[in-house]
């Protein structure tokens, strides 16, 4: 059988690029490069580049996503997508490779447009009887009446932007005074803001991927942060301590995962998704949801995967092989 000639799109035009890079250097290490032609691609604000093993570039013609390897031109059989923000998470890529003709290893534009915008992603989950915090949303430009947000969200709570992953603009407000602070922290990344009760409980992060058309729920992560909260440090820096398979009862357990597999059912999502919860006096309380998690060595789904019994390269085969399933 011939080798697939595998693109692994990386960058993004979010401050998310950085962490998608090493998410992207990850995958293409951990191909099994007997079976794919592996090609990282740089999606970047100041191009689009095939970037060879020496550190050459090769443009991307964007009316074909057509690279040069430097001998001839290749057009990919698939991408694997691990651009974290825009245009990767947030559906825009996923509609021109569809526009395109070529598969990809994410979730459909779709999918991935809602479940990146957290207001409306919780919105249309509430009614399905999904539990989530109480929660109030802002526009950049509205008149903002504090006391109002506080009588039904509380204190503490978050302020985070709608469209903006990897916790940037995110903050903990713990008194009145604290949230004009965190609202103008919000609105530098993002013109939609979500405030949301501080639930109490434990924190856990589940992993959702299709496998032949079955869907497989990977063992779940508990997240204890040494910040007030799980954000960039205790993400990225080493911050926090991240449990695989969480210390929580086996009821618990079943209950986390059930809800994450009926997200991904209720959202006809594809791919690999990783949504975060709260377990509160023993309920999971939906947080967010992933399309394309971080697959860096510091991240959550590749822990899950090695506890599941899977090596990353024979996971990313599965994500590759479904991604040709209609």
């Amino acid at each position: 059988m011939a080798k697939k000639h595998v693109a692994v799109a990386m960058g993004g035009y979010s401050s998310e690029y950085v962490i998608s890079l090493q998410s992207g250097g990850v995958v293409c290490e951990s191909l099994d490069s007997e079976k794919y032609h592996i090609y990282p691609i740089h999606i970047l604000k100041d191009g689009w580049f095939h970037v060879d093993s020496n550190g050459k570039k090769y443009p991307v013609e964007k009316g074909n996503f057509s690279f040069s390897n430097g001998e001839s031109t290749i057009i990919p059989d698939v991408i694997f997508n691990t651009i974290h923000g825009t245009p990767g998470e947030d559906g825009f890529l996923a509609a021109y490779w569809e526009l395109l003709g070529i598969p990809q290893t994410s979730t459909g534009f779709y999918q991935a447009a809602l479940s990146f915008n957290k207001r409306d992603c919780l919105s249309v989950l509430k009614n399905f009887g999904v539990k989530c915090a109480n929660s109030y949303y802002v526009n950049k430009g509205d008149t903002i009446a504090i006391e109002e947000i506080l009588k039904i969200v509380g204190l503490p709570c978050f302020v985070k932007p709608s469209r903006a992953g990897s916790s940037f603009g995110v903050s903990k407000v713990h008194s009145f005074e604290e949230m004009t602070p965190a609202l103008e922290k919000a609105f530098k990344e993002d013109s939609e803001i979500i405030i949301e009760t501080a639930l109490v409980g434990t924190e856990v992060s589940v992993g959702v991927y299709t496998d032949k058309g079955e869907l497989v729920v990977l063992p779940p992560t508990e997240i204890v942060s040494e910040n007030d909260f799980f954000d960039y440090e205790a993400k990225y820096l080493g911050k926090s301590q991240e449990i695989t398979p969480a210390r929580i009862s086996e009821e618990e357990t079943l209950a986390v995962q059930t809800e994450a597999k009926k997200i991904y059912h209720l959202l006809n999502m594809k791919g690999i998704t990783r949504s975060d919860f709260i377990i509160q006096d023993g309920v999971p309380h939906f947080i967010e949801t992933n399309t394309t998690p971080g697959i860096s060595k510091e991240s959550i789904v590749p822990k899950q995967v090695r506890e599941a019994g899977m090596t990353l390269t024979q996971f990313f085969g599965i994500l590759i092989e479904n991604a040709f399933q209609k």
